[in-house]
């Protein structure tokens, strides 16, 4: 399930509406889209993000079967708890599944000299990708991440959620990329918080963050969309636990805070006039024929943008018509077979845009 076996289909849709509306050329605006725009009412938006969100989770079922981990755990990272699989031919609850030692292609942790470890596959199509991959989605699960306390099971060794984040910890090393680890060590940590690697470095929030900083965000995974996130969170965190803190942060989240902030304008600026975000992400203006591509570049900044924004700005028109470009993608291919990352991150940011939007006032 969500193969390519679609992808021609998908393809030529694209390019019967590219040639319908606008033309087949990349577009090169160097602002946002200027255009006549169709209002689009926030309350209408909140129910139809509502509907396809349901769609998304009941109407795509994954078994453990037929997929991996890789799969699953980014339906977990959208859904969370109430994400559900196929197995052996009972539904149950993914997470629970997982945490309590059921086996996956690619769920592959093994005892640590500190805690747990979670093997990294690069390039994998059913492993973890990327160092602290699924520590990372799990921090972000729900409202608060999943709690470190959780108990976790690994083959004969009874655990918790913390050991994950203990071994994250006594890996760390400079030059790693860290991206999923900012996010989990963000969420669990405090700032004043030191530790010893296994190498014998000293570390703090502070030193990660600044690491993500000095990393080069074009060539980073999908296009820098997932530091972007990472550096989010820390900032959010920080002003959630420091509601006393004025408009200038201290650093380094200070200078993560304007990271995000020129990140946002390139998103709008670099939006297409069918309210798409480019494909390009945060390099220049860019578009294409191939859905696949469209969904996915849209999907990952916009699930950026959907915790990066702040709460004045989730009205904004070229905001509104994004949310409404993904919507409307997703409704147009329901049942069609889609790659899990771009559909979880598109419903991820949904989700959250959505539970901001339709509480704001």
């Amino acid at each position: 399930m969500f193969a390519k076996s679609n992808h021609l289909r998908l393809v030529v849709i694209g390019i019967v509406l590219c040639l319908v509306s606008a033309g087949c050329k990349e577009k090169k605006q160097e602002g946002p889209y200027q255009g006549e725009l169709t209002t689009i009412n926030p309350d209408d938006l909140c129910k139809r993000i509502t509907q396809i969100l349901k769609q998304t989770q009941d109407g795509r079922e994954l078994s453990t079967e037929l997929q991996g981990a890789w799969q699953i755990v980014h339906g977990i990272l959208a859904f969370g708890e109430q994400f559900t699989v196929l197995h052996e031919s009972v539904t149950v609850p993914a997470l629970d599944y997982l945490l309590e030692g059921g086996t996956l292609q690619g769920w592959k942790l093994r005892p640590g000299k500190n805690g747990i470890t979670a093997l990294v596959e690069e390039g994998s199509a059913l492993g973890q990708g990327h160092q602290d991959q699924w520590l990372g989605y799990l921090s972000q699960c729900g409202n608060s991440g999943i709690p470190l306390e959780t108990p976790l099971i690994v083959g004969e060794t009874s655990a918790t959620v913390n050991d994950l984040l203990r071994q994250a910890q006594a890996d760390l090393h400079a030059g790693q990329e860290a991206t999923w680890t900012l996010m989990a060590f963000a969420t669990y940590l405090q700032e004043d918080d030191k530790w010893e690697t296994s190498n014998g470095e000293t570390w703090d929030l502070s030193r990660v963050i600044e690491m993500e900083l000095d990393a080069d965000l074009h060539s980073s995974a999908c296009g820098g969309s997932h530091r972007l996130y990472g550096l989010a969170t820390a900032v959010n965190t920080y002003r959630s636990r420091h509601p006393e803190v004025g408009e200038t942060l201290p650093e380094p989240w200070n200078a993560a805070e304007h990271t995000i902030a020129t990140s946002i304008d390139l998103s709008r600026r670099f939006q297409q006039a069918d309210g798409s975000f480019s494909t390009q992400f945060f390099a220049r203006p860019a578009s294409s024929v191939d859905v696949f591509a469209k969904l996915s570049s849209s999907g990952h900044i916009f699930e950026f943008l959907a915790i990066a924004l702040p709460a004045e700005r989730l009205h904004e028109p070229w905001v509104l018509r994004a949310a409404d470009r993904l919507v409307t993608t997703l409704e147009q291919t329901a049942d069609i077979d889609i790659e899990c990352g771009a559909l979880y991150h598109a419903a991820h940011g949904l989700l959250l845009y959505r539970n901001r939007l339709c509480q704001s006032p």
